[in-house]
């Protein structure tokens, strides 16, 4: 096999797309922090015992190991970066009342999660910890949103959805982790005949309501069907008005429920959220943003604090939307002409893209739209339009 052919699922960033990508990034960092997020830059190599701990199967099948060569302990490179952002809120920062973080790195995942997906996500990201009620909830929903906004998707729409309609459903049942997983697993493929097999032994009035479940999806009407066929239970009665306070609180938003959704990491507690954009209401709006609250994905550091948050992927983003035009930029000649370097450097000094022609090369790039050229007229060096 060639030297230079990389791994599967992972790929090189040329000028133009790392280009977007930067511009994304910056744009999204900032969105984050006028809402008041600080930036955090976690590490990307952990003790395999701190990054795993508390985040379920589903994190530890995606995680690269390593044994480090220094301590001999095991190693991971992280595949989410929310768990190392709850272990900076609970042993780095420990504020009391709440607190706001953001970061953006890359993740490494062992496989695919999704059909032309990376194993190396650049993954993006905010938190908010130290706040139980729904203002958290909608304030990192709306936040999502503002992000995808600034991309230059504004049709969207939110998908919600809440892991304690399930947990309602099963509470008091006799069964394995494993019979647990293989429910939450049908679920989320909404596989009845597996469903139907995997509760077969449950009492009648639990086993009809999780075959309910799997229909539970659409408008808003779903939370009055899942009032009626759901046995009731201040679990599922907590669930379903949380649900219906951030769908009523997303003014304006288009919002979709899925009450079987079950999809993603085992630290989440409560409300979940997709946020599926285009940037028009023609185009075909594709799963962008993945978020929701994980009260306890911060108690195996010591420190359970409510948290919500939501993270999105820059790769599969910058995928989603309209490359951007061409940057202009200047050409000058390269040499020690009198003036010469000093007007250059004026000129990259006021933020302009100067690209000096290497002698023997027309030097156009890719990157950049040279449409004016620095010239000399009369001793001085002045900037005229190039012809088109």
């Amino acid at each position: 096999m060639s030297a230079w052919v990389l791994p599967d699922q992972i790929a090189d960033v040329l000028p133009s797309e790392a280009r977007h990508i930067e511009d994304l990034r910056r744009a999204l960092l900032d969105t984050a922090r006028r809402y008041g997020y600080e930036l955090v830059m976690p590490p990307l190599l952990e003790h395999l015992d701190s990054l795993l701990t508390g985040t379920g199967e589903a994190l530890d099948l995606q995680t690269f190991k390593l044994v480090d060569q220094l301590s001999g302990r095991s190693l991971g490179l992280r595949a989410d970066t929310t768990p190392q952002v709850a272990r900076i809120d609970a042993h780095l920062l420990n504020r009391r009342g709440v607190t706001r973080l953001c970061y953006c790195g890359p993740v490494l995942h062992a496989r695919v999660d999704r059909p032309h997906g990376t194993r190396e996500p650049l993954q993006l990201g905010a938190e908010l910890y130290g706040h139980a009620g729904l203002e958290a909830d909608l304030e990192v929903l709306e936040l999502a949103q503002s992000c995808l906004r600034a991309a230059g998707l504004q049709h969207q729409v939110v998908d919600l959805g809440d892991v304690r309609v399930v947990d309602a459903v099963l509470a008091g049942q006799a069964l394995s982790a494993d019979a647990v997983a293989r429910i939450h697993q049908a679920l989320a493929a909404k596989d009845t005949a597996t469903l139907a097999d995997v509760s077969r032994d449950l009492p009648a009035e639990a086993r009809a309501a999780l075959l309910c479940l799997p229909g539970l999806y659409g408008d808003m009407s779903v939370l009055d069907e899942a009032a009626r066929c759901l046995p009731p239970s201040p679990l599922l009665d907590r669930a379903l008005a949380d649900l219906r306070g951030l769908a009523q609180g997303l003014s304006g938003a288009q919002v979709s429920l899925d009450l079987a959704d079950l999809r993603g990491y085992a630290y989440y507690t409560g409300v979940r959220f997709s946020v599926f954009a285009a940037q028009t209401a023609q185009q075909t709006p594709v799963e962008l943003v993945r978020g929701g609250r994980y009260d306890e994905v911060g108690a195996v550091f010591g420190r359970k604090r409510p948290a919500a948050g939501f993270s999105l992927d820059l790769k599969e983003l910058v995928g989603a939307v309209a490359a951007p035009v061409l940057q202009p930029a200047i050409r000058a000649p390269w040499g020690s002409a009198v003036g010469l370097r000093e007007a250059i450097a004026a000129l990259r000094a006021a933020g302009e893209t100067v690209v000096c022609a290497l002698p023997g090369h027309g030097h156009e790039v890719d990157e950049f739209h040279c449409n004016r050229a620095l010239v000399e007229r009369g001793g001085v060096w002045v900037v005229e339009p190039l012809a088109a």
